[in-house]
């Protein structure tokens, strides 16, 4: 799992007005009761949910809804009840919030076909996306956020009907959604679509530059390298550029393996401090020092009274260089202000680099100490110093770090998020789990904790249901979070629910490629007995991350 967790923006929820009989059996009818209090189960609701109890959070925001007639509420138990996996309830809660609320709009409209798709009703289904798309402005992104919440349990359908759409030429007149469509088709892993929708986009916008850098790209991530070298080259040699389309054409040299044209690219057309610092960056990965002294030599003439910014990119640059002494000189000429607190920061990771280890450590300290710079500037000497500790093999050292930058800084949570993985790579998960939950008492929503916590119960105990409780209450927050959807995956297969986890993978991937989410995909796929499959999941790990310890450890467990 990465971590800190990335999160994702949120689903679009939505509508009813499309609602047709579903495949999904009726629930029986409960026998009629007293009307429920409002307030109370709304608490009901409430108290479940920080339980992980999503089914009975749904049931209470629900009943508290019909109670008090609050479409509010009915929504709220709707989200829930989707995320929940209960079909049956989700339409229950659906019904309810759009009998309170019938012109939901296109939140509901997404969440009607979102049911439809995840029933397996092609017809409904085919019926609520045109609904959507009826809306030329965001209906499209609409129509996505119902298929990425679907296609872990209908991938067939929702791959039919995305073809669909592309091949009846129903998305808008407009790049966006083409590109959109496209990106999520190669998600998919449809090589075949993919290429329909590159050559409708063609003809739709011949010689629009954002077709041909998406055709290159495509053409890498088919591994066909030299195509999208070619591809590239002719784009770049445009005599106009914006500058936006500069920088995501060096960005795909880059992802090509090709930092130093990359940066050539980016020296062609004004420059300011932003660009000549993608250009050291590219230059330094590209090992290319004699282009590297060049940008350097250009940033000192034109540098005749520097500013605290170009003093701190001189000074990062005189690093890459290995001119360490001289990237000292740069930071400590960097004038008073939060300038001067980050030229401290680098001034120490010189020092530590050069084997001054004690004065490194004295500039930390003195940062440390200093009430004059923000409280942020502070708090990062801490995390620095125990970072430099972990270089030097001072386990006690990077321990004492944390330990002070928690007694100036009580419950920071950067500081024991930090603190928690020291003590989740020395396998103490005891520990782990002590600072995961002293974050999550300062701030019981901190999503970043509660997935990290469930991932860690679910990859490192066998607390499987108390993993998933966690895991499930940031799933509420964050839907749509490609991270987050992985450790449910992750933690369903631990509990040996291995083809429900394989939908959410396969989401979790479709969102983000990711090294973890790739290396959990591939092991669930091995365990399956789809071993070819997996093999190409474990072969993307690679390509994004090697040394990637999920990779490593399915690997072990595998034998792949």
């Amino acid at each position: 799992m990465p971590m800190p967790r990335r999160p994702m923006a949120r689903l679009l929820l939505a509508a009813s007005l499309l609602l047709p009989a579903w495949s999904v059996p009726a629930r029986q009818a409960d026998p009629p009761s007293a009307p429920a209090d409002p307030l109370a189960a709304s608490l009901a609701g409430e108290f479940a949910l920080q339980d992980g109890q999503l089914e009975e959070a749904a049931r209470g925001y629900l009943a508290a809804a019909r109670a008090a007639n609050d479409p509010v509420l009915a929504e709220r138990a709707t989200r829930i009840a989707l995320l929940a996996g209960d079909d049956v309830l989700l339409r229950e809660a659906y019904e309810a919030w759009t009998a309170m609320a019938p012109a939901g709009g296109d939140m509901q409209r997404t969440v009607a076909a979102t049911l439809a798709l995840r029933s397996g009703d092609r017809r409904a289904s085919r019926k609520a996306v045109r609904a959507l798309l009826a809306d030329e402005s965001e209906g499209w992104k609409n129509v996505l956020a119902a298929m990425m919440a679907a296609v872990g349990k209908q991938p067939a359908l929702v791959v039919g009907l995305l073809e669909e759409v592309v091949d009846d030429g129903d998305l808008p007149d407009s790049l966006e959604p083409w590109l959109g469509f496209g990106g999520f088709a190669q998600r998919l892993g449809q090589p075949k679509l993919v290429e329909r929708i590159v050559a409708k986009v063609v003809a739709k916008f011949p010689g629009e530059p954002r077709v041909v850098l998406l055709r290159a790209q495509l053409l890498r991530e088919d591994g066909k390298l030299g195509e999208a070298r070619s591809v590239l080259a002719g784009l770049a040699a445009q005599p106009t550029l914006p500058p936006p389309l500069r920088l995501s054409i060096a960005a795909e040299y880059d992802a090509l393996g090709d930092p130093a044209e990359a940066a050539r690219l980016l020296a062609q057309g004004p420059q300011d401090d932003a660009r000549y610092g993608q250009r050291a960056f590219l230059l330094d990965k590209a090992k290319d020092p004699a282009g590297l002294a060049a940008l350097y030599e250009e940033l000192k003439a034109g540098a005749t009274h520097p500013s605290p910014t170009r003093r701190l990119l001189l000074g990062q640059v005189a690093e890459y260089l290995d001119r360490n002494e001289e990237a000292l000189a740069w930071y400590q000429n960097v004038p008073g202000g939060e300038a001067q607190a980050v030229a401290n920061l680098r001034r120490a990771s010189v020092l530590h680099a050069l084997g001054r280890k004690p004065a490194a450590f004295e500039v930390l300290r003195a940062l440390q100490s200093d009430v004059t710079v923000e409280d942020q500037a502070q708090r990062d000497a801490y995390l620095l110093e125990a970072e430099l500790r972990l270089k030097d093999g001072d386990a006690a050292g990077e321990l004492d770090a944390y330990g002070r930058g928690l007694a100036a800084f009580a419950d920071d949570k950067a500081l024991l998020y930090s603190r928690a993985l020291l003590w989740e790579r020395r396998d103490d998960i005891a520990k782990a789990e002590a600072d995961f939950r002293r974050i999550l008492v300062i701030d019981a929503d901190d999503v970043d904790a509660l997935n990290a916590l469930g991932y860690t119960l679910a990859d490192r105990t066998d607390r499987y249901q108390e993993a998933l409780q966690l895991i499930d209450r940031a799933r509420v927050a964050q839907p749509g979070s490609a991270a987050i959807i992985d450790s449910y995956g992750w933690v369903l297969f631990r509990l040996g629910r291995a083809r429900e986890a394989l939908d959410h993978l396969r989401q979790a991937y479709a969102l983000q490629a990711d090294p973890d989410i790739a290396s959990h995909l591939a092991q669930v796929l091995w365990t399956l007995g789809r071993k070819e499959e997996a093999r190409h999941y474990f072969d993307e790990a690679r390509r994004l991350d090697p040394d990637n310890r999920s990779l490593q450890r399915a690997l072990r467990e595998t034998g792949a």
